[in-house]
């Protein structure tokens, strides 16, 4: 276990986006390899991922990017702009071009899960292994019922948007998303607040997924993937584990995990069960 505080914080001056990352380095890892973490909407991605990085034995680089919309990126004039998901995947590419990685693990959670989904899509020969964690739209088996569920949540950005109704669109998103979830009073509020710092920036990160969805071949995007680990709390309906258990039945290359007394939240609740079956899943990947 090594230090989890980032080596590295700095920022990505786009025309239209300022993107704050911070890089963990592990010195103890002598074999270079490189892991991309990318955070769900509302949410920021040192939040998200920095309890992994002690936890995650075999990457010397871990790039943690702050998406549009959330944490510590923001457009240039300070204000919160609508934006696709195509428009992040082309962020990421813009930053790891950057950064000079041209070939990484990758892996994401809720929306960055997606955004995985597409970039491994759009440039299949950077991205090796692959981890998700309650990817978005891998939330039911049939499509349609997707695509009404990702309605729901867009009615979410709508309260969002209201500076009078921001608590009541970020309970509504987690009521959507999460209904099976078991409600400590102080583990709601810490989870409120922290889908309450950017809401218009979270209903903008909403709205990119269900504007997504409405054009996305599901099927296809899925087949596009390569060796992929998939994470899906416990306490989380049972038709996305059912989903997934479809796709890991189907597919050879998809590794599906249920992580026990978890919801939609567990990047937060079990970060360091997560990272150990990342660990074994690149060993098993890597044939070792």
């Amino acid at each position: 276990m090594f230090n989890p505080l980032p080596a590295h914080t700095a920022q990505l001056n786009l025309p239209d986006q300022q993107i704050t990352y911070r890089i963990f380095r592990n010195p103890d890892v002598k074999q270079p390899r490189r892991l991309v973490l990318l955070h769900g909407a509302g949410v920021a991605g040192l939040d998200t991922w920095a309890a992994f990085a002690a936890f995650l034995e075999h990457w010397s680089e871990i790039l943690v990017p702050d998406q549009r919309g959330m944490g510590d990126t923001h457009a240039p004039d300070g204000h919160e702009h609508p934006y696709t998901v195509q428009a992040l995947v082309n962020d990421l590419q813009a930053l790891v071009d950057h950064l000079g990685w041209w070939q990484f693990d990758l892996g994401g959670y809720s929306l960055g899960g997606l955004v995985s989904l597409q970039f491994k899509q759009a440039f299949p020969e950077r991205v090796h292994k692959q981890y998700l964690l309650e990817s978005a739209i891998l939330d039911r088996p049939c499509w349609e019922t997707t695509l009404i569920l990702r309605e729901e949540l867009s009615e979410a950005a709508i309260h969002l948007r209201q500076q009078h109704a921001i608590e009541a669109g970020v309970s509504r998103f987690l009521d959507t998303i999460s209904p099976n979830r078991k409600v400590s009073p102080m583990v709601e509020k810490t989870t409120i607040e922290r889908l309450s710092a950017r809401p218009e920036g979270f209903a903008n990160a909403l709205d990119a997924v269900t504007q997504a969805s409405r054009t996305l071949d599901r099927e296809g995007l899925v087949a596009a993937q390569g060796d992929v680990t998939s994470f899906i709390g416990g306490n989380s309906v049972d038709l996305m584990h059912q989903y997934q258990m479809e796709l890991a039945e189907r597919m050879p290359n998809w590794h599906y995990f249920m992580i026990p007394g978890t919801d939609h939240s567990l990047p937060y609740q079990k970060p360091r069960q997560i990272a150990q079956v990342m660990n074994k899943e690149l060993l098993r990947f890597l044939g070792q």
